[in-house]
């Protein structure tokens, strides 16, 4: 025979090993499937907002022309000027008031565009269709969501300058630039928009340098230099998007970051367990073939032929297993991000396919290597036991030990096999590592999007439909009298911060103050307090990170604060508050600030409600009572969508690694139990009942999940603090000792048996095969 027929001989029968063929092939796919999504997750974190920016050709500047004065063509000739790149537009525009189900949408700009396409700002649709004829409508998908929020196929009301349109909704997409809320046919944004000298539309423009807002400004300027003067009536920036979704990205990141690192390190810890395992189970073959006349390199050869079709089958089955897992991370990541839609890059998918593939190779060429260079006799005996003495003072201390045999049996069992063993602790700690940081991690966000959104304690409040429209002393005793009529109500309390009252300057700070002033008792409210307290007094006040960054100041400290038209006031800072923003926050009494307790002030009212009160019919009971005569509406408040993509994405990502960590258990023990298996059908024929057998095999992964469990917790406590720091220092904040001390004595404990249930889950199938099976069979068996 030729020397690749022999090999070729020698490593076939791999039907004949299906036990070994199918775990191969299954911890393959579950590890190609990790690889290919913590690829993923490492391209989604990659800059993803200016990647998807320069692939839909976003607009660098939002201009808004007034049509009247800037003539019909004007605008588009624009795009010959020096520095302009690329020109869409004019689209009409209109502002409207969008109800849905009788509850408002608020204030939503519509753009009329005859495609999504173009040179500048492709639009991208994620459901429906684009409109084609008057009376329907494309909603802007980033907001979308959730109860109260349209679907397809549903109508709204859109109330514009020229009366009330009913418009269906058949489609959400997503512009880059948020240059629009949505999006209507040209014919339909006419006739919602003012006619004659009001009537504005927008201008979508690219420039060749468009980095910096002083840049943009000069290149807008010389804009609306090119048209008639006054035709420019305003213009936004790429910039203030593209800073929103990077402190998105940013806070991102760190746990996207872990959980890629994480199931990347356990594809490798198990394949190269599994595949080194497979090779050195096969030792007694692998000497009978030495014996027979192959040569190392044909018995390396041969368990690379014999490893190989399993692995690939598995690599490639995991290549789309996980672009198919990748498909809901992505569309949660892209809603925070808000790009549209995020694909897996191909090169995520090639990575995990020849890494894996090239990792299996170098896992079986140690062991095969090794193997080839024994002689015939040493392959067969080390096939047989483990390493002579290994694991016997082991043995004997657990016989010493008030034990029953099996279990002392099973406790001994990994220190005959300690490189193994070890292969197994790491899968186990990884995958309890990752369960226990899911938990903390959930947990810290659920504190975080609480103290951020007050959902638990004002789960309703009151605002204006249109926040330009103002509200008198009248229509604000409706509120009152409507909340003191709903027995409902627990708590309310007045928030003012509008106006030229609030606004508020203090020194050493060069930008605005953003304001909240409470017109009672506010403490209720629920506020995470970082240091200090919650003021008391109208001369105290809360300030959030930001402020303090930006002052100089720190908690204890006094200040002065200026408001227009009124005397300087002296406040001292009581406490820091968790309000994560760049812009400074400054929370207090109304009563500190003199003449700011006005109707033409006032922002709404958070409400807080008694146990058992339905929100639903809180909210429309108010609205019933405020419809006529009031511009007020009472809402659940707006919800930030990234705690809840978030939470999900932590779900989906500790399944994984925990999955894979228990597939490399059973591996593990799968191995060791095909190895013992002679000595199986010697103890069970002396006459050891099977579920002593199975106790003995399930004891044998004890000690490795006491062991890993011993590293998990600290590493996820650790993991858990460092992640919520990372976070909170993207959005210019810091924490509450109470988001990172998230793991209470009972939880832990709890959690702690993450561990055992890993390694009991990988151990069962095997211990079970191997309580099941006669001893005459096992005996027979290689």
């Amino acid at each position: 025979m030729s020397r690749l027929a022999v090999i070729r001989t020698a490593g076939g029968g791999v039907m004949r090993h299906r036990a070994q063929a199918v775990v191969i092939g299954v911890v393959l796919l579950v590890s190609t499937a990790s690889a290919t999504l913590g690829f993923t997750l490492l391209a989604a974190i990659d800059a993803p907002y200016q990647h998807a920016f320069d692939a839909r050709r976003g607009a660098h500047a939002a201009i808004t022309v007034d049509t009247a004065r800037a003539g019909p063509r004007r605008p588009a000739a624009t795009g010959t000027l020096p520095g302009v790149t690329a020109v869409a537009g004019p689209f009409a525009v209109a502002t409207v008031q969008l109800r849905y189900g009788g509850v408002s949408l608020g204030p939503r700009t519509l753009a009329g565009r005859a495609s999504p396409g173009g040179p500048v700002d492709n639009v991208v649709l994620s459901e429906g269709h684009w409109p084609d004829r008057p009376g329907q409508l494309v909603l802007d998908a980033g907001p979308g969501g959730g109860a109260g929020y349209p679907g397809l196929g549903d109508a709204v009301t859109a109330t514009g300058p020229r009366g009330v349109h009913t418009l269906t909704v058949t489609g959400f997409a997503t512009s880059i630039t948020r240059t629009a809320d949505g999006w209507v046919t040209p014919a339909q944004a006419g006739a919602l928009g003012p006619q004659g000298a009001s009537a504005t539309a927008q201008l979508l423009v690219r420039f060749a340098d468009a980095g910096t807002d002083a840049r943009i400004r000069r290149d807008v300027a010389e804009v609306a230099r090119a048209l008639p003067s006054g035709a420019v009536a305003g213009s936004t920036s790429w910039l203030t998007t593209e800073r929103n979704a990077a402190g998105n990205a940013a806070l991102m990141e760190p746990f996207l970051l872990a959980f890629a690192l994480i199931g990347l390190v356990l594809a490798v810890l198990i394949v190269a367990n599994v595949v080194s395992g497979a090779v050195v189970a096969q030792y007694h073959r692998i000497g009978v073939l030495k014996s027979i006349g192959l040569t190392p390199g044909q018995i390396v050869a041969v368990y690379l032929n014999r490893i190989g079709h399993p692995a690939l089958a598995g690599c490639l089955a995991g290549v789309a297993a996980g672009n198919l897992l990748a498909v809901p991370v992505l569309r949660a990541s892209s809603g925070i991000y808000g790009v549209g839609r995020q694909q897996v890059p191909w090169w995520a998918s090639v990575a995990a396919l020849a890494g894996m593939l090239a990792l299996t190779v170098l896992a079986a060429l140690g062991p095969a290597v090794r193997a080839g260079r024994l002689s015939a006799v040493q392959a067969i005996t080390t096939g047989r036991a483990p390493r002579a003495r290994r694991g016997y003072a082991a043995h004997r201390l657990t016989a010493r030990l008030p034990l029953p045999r099996p279990v002392g049996i099973g406790l001994a069992a990994p220190f005959a096999r300690p490189t193994r063993t070890l292969m197994t602790l790491a899968a186990i700690a990884a995958g309890a590592t990752a369960v226990i940081f899911a938990a903390g991690l959930n947990t810290a966000l659920g504190r975080a999007e609480q103290a951020q959104t007050l959902a638990t304690t004002a789960p309703v409040d009151i605002r204006l439909a249109d926040p330009h429209a103002d509200a008198d002393a009248a229509q604000d005793a409706t509120v009152t009298a409507a909340l003191h009529a709903q027995p409902g109500t627990r708590h309310y309390v007045a928030v003012y911060g509008r106006g030229a009252a609030a606004a508020v300057e203090v020194p050493g700070i060069a930008q605005p103050i953003d304001i909240q002033a409470f017109g009672g008792d506010a403490s209720w409210l629920g506020y995470a307090v970082i240091t200090g307290r919650w003021y008391r007094a109208p001369d105290e006040v809360d300030v959030n990170t930001a402020f303090l960054t930006d002052s100089g100041l720190a908690v204890g400290d006094t200040t002065t604060l200026d408001t227009p038209g009124a005397a300087p006031v002296t406040v001292r800072i009581v406490g820091e508050v968790f309000a994560p923003s760049g812009n400074p926050w400054l929370l207090t009494g109304a009563q500190t600030l003199p003449g700011l307790a006005t109707p033409g002030n006032l922002e709404g009212y958070d409400i807080g409600l008694g146990p058992g009160t339905d929100t639903t019919a809180y909210i429309r009971a108010v609205n019933t009572a405020l419809r006529h005569g009031t511009p007020w509406q009472a809402a659940v408040p707006s919800g930030n969508q990234f705690y809840g993509i978030a939470t999900g994405l932590l779900g989906l990502l500790a399944l994984m690694v925990a999955v894979a960590a228990g597939l490399g258990v059973l591996n593990t023990v799968l191995m060791s139990t095909r190895d013992r298996v002679h000595d199986l059908g010697i103890l069970k024929a002396l006459g050891m009942r099977p579920g002593q057998l199975l106790t003995m095999v399930l004891c044998q992964v004890a000690a490795p999940a006491v062991a890993a469990t011993a590293i998990a917790v600290p590493t996820a406590i650790a993991l858990t603090t460092a992640t919520v720091h990372a976070m909170a220092a993207a959005k210019s904040t810091r924490v509450p000792a109470g988001f990172t001390d998230v793991f209470p004595a009972s939880q832990l404990a709890l959690l702690s048996l993450g561990a055992f249930a890993i390694a009991l889950a990988g151990a069962l199938l095997p211990s079970s095969w191997a309580a099941r099976a006669r001893s005459a069979t096992a005996l027979r068996t290689e």
